[in-house]
């Protein structure tokens, strides 16, 4: 009897709604036209773009015109930074984002770096939080961008950005607020106008969307240049053969996600907070990024709903990692990106962690369709791992 897949591994990727598929299928053998030919094969597929700007636009409470579609989040990060930065150079040099990013834009400021630009980098407390106090410190009448992810996608920690937003427009009013949001949304309500955001990034896969394609929004007020040449498509800022399955799908997905959204975060928050509670008990686990009030219970509200980060003293993720594996149990070892590159998390490093904690971490992370049932297969099987391999340990 094959043996039941438990996918918790949502912020790496996550299944596609079968809507979308669906859709997606009927366009690539239907509706296949290129969306810029004259033609009624054009025009048809022009459709599923403008119902994919509407739809996103909706669910953003922005204007159509103040959406971009990208090859997914890494492209939207750096047309963001790179083109803004760019355009934008003659106010300053100066750039601010934090220590815990996501690759997409560590690396990215680190090209702008070498470009000439001076980049500062924030901390973060032991939860994975920046301090408003250290950003108001770092901000200067040249700095023309700053970038701050909504939520950490290791450890799920959520970002003030609302006050950030605040506080970069008093100090600077001209200073673009770019925001990585791409474990953030569909999680929760994207506070463009309350956080005062100019530019937000977003990911099709992470959202049961297709991958491959991104979404960037820029205020109309912003100015960027584009980072590649072509066609002129969507207005010269990104250009190359519109993706219509990808666009079409993103839209959809992205009004599918947020679809009673405050009901799905409370499962997912009830959920988390069983899951805390239970492995918390476990000898030799500690859990990173949640604190916990006087009576012990965590506060999963102050972080996101669908993202676990803990630790398994003495114990290495990969070893646990490929464990659970052979029971059809898929987590991960921390950022999927990271782990492509076999460094080590500079978030949990930025964090405090010792190499013990970082060494021996796993991301459980969940989605609309994860049940406690799983969960609790999933604290069984790991306690298994940690008896099995536990007298290995050096004490």
């Amino acid at each position: 009897m094959e043996k039941a897949e438990i996918y918790l591994d949502n912020s790496a990727t996550t299944r596609v709604y079968p809507e979308v598929s669906n859709l997606m299928c009927k366009i690539m053998l239907d509706d296949y036209g290129n969306p810029s030919s004259m033609h009624t094969k054009g025009v048809e597929a022009e459709k599923y773009v403008l119902d994919a700007y509407k739809e996103i636009a909706e669910v953003l409470k922005v204007k159509e015109k103040e959406i971009v579609f990208t090859s997914g989040g890494t492209e939207s990060d750096n047309l963001a930074l790179i083109g803004a930065a760019m355009a934008n150079k003659r106010a300053g040099m100066h750039i601010i984002t934090t220590k815990v990013e996501h690759p997409a834009i560590l690396n990215t400021v680190a090209y702008l770096k070498e470009e000439g630009f001076e980049i500062d980098y924030l901390s973060v407390d032991k939860y994975g939080r920046i301090s408003i106090d250290e950003l108001k410190e770092k901000l200067r009448k040249d700095t023309i961008i700053v970038s701050i992810m909504h939520t950490n996608n290791e450890v799920g920690s959520l970002m003030p950005l609302e006050e950030a937003g605040k506080l970069i427009k008093s100090v600077n009013p001209s200073c673009l607020f770019h925001v990585d949001a791409v474990q953030g949304f569909g999680k929760a309500v994207m506070p463009i106008k309350s956080a005062n955001i100019d530019m937000l990034s977003f990911s099709g896969h992470k959202i049961h969307g297709p991958k491959g394609i991104g979404v960037l929004y820029v205020n109309e007020k912003v100015k960027i240049k584009p980072i590649s040449y072509g066609g002129g498509q969507q207005k010269g800022l990104r250009n190359g053969t519109l993706n219509v399955p990808g666009i079409a799908g993103i839209g959809l997905a992205a009004k599918m996600i947020n679809e009673n959204l405050s009901e799905k975060r409370e499962k997912l928050y009830e959920l988390k907070s069983f899951f805390l509670r239970e492995i918390s008990k476990v000898d030799k686990v500690s859990v990173n990024g949640c604190k916990q009030d006087a009576s012990g219970e965590f506060l999963v509200k102050e972080t996101a709903p669908h993202i676990i980060n803990i630790s398994v003293k003495g114990l290495r993720s990969e070893v646990m990692l490929h464990a659970l594996e052979e029971k059809g149990i898929y987590v991960s070892a921390g950022s999927a990106c990271s782990s492509h590159s076999k460094k080590e998390s500079s978030t949990l490093k930025a964090m405090g962690a010792s190499a013990e904690e970082t060494d021996g971490a796993l991301r459980i992370s969940m989605s609309e369709f994860t049940t406690k049932e799983e969960l609790e297969t999933l604290i069984v099987e790991l306690k298994a791992v940690i008896e099995k391999y536990g007298r290995f340990i050096r004490k």
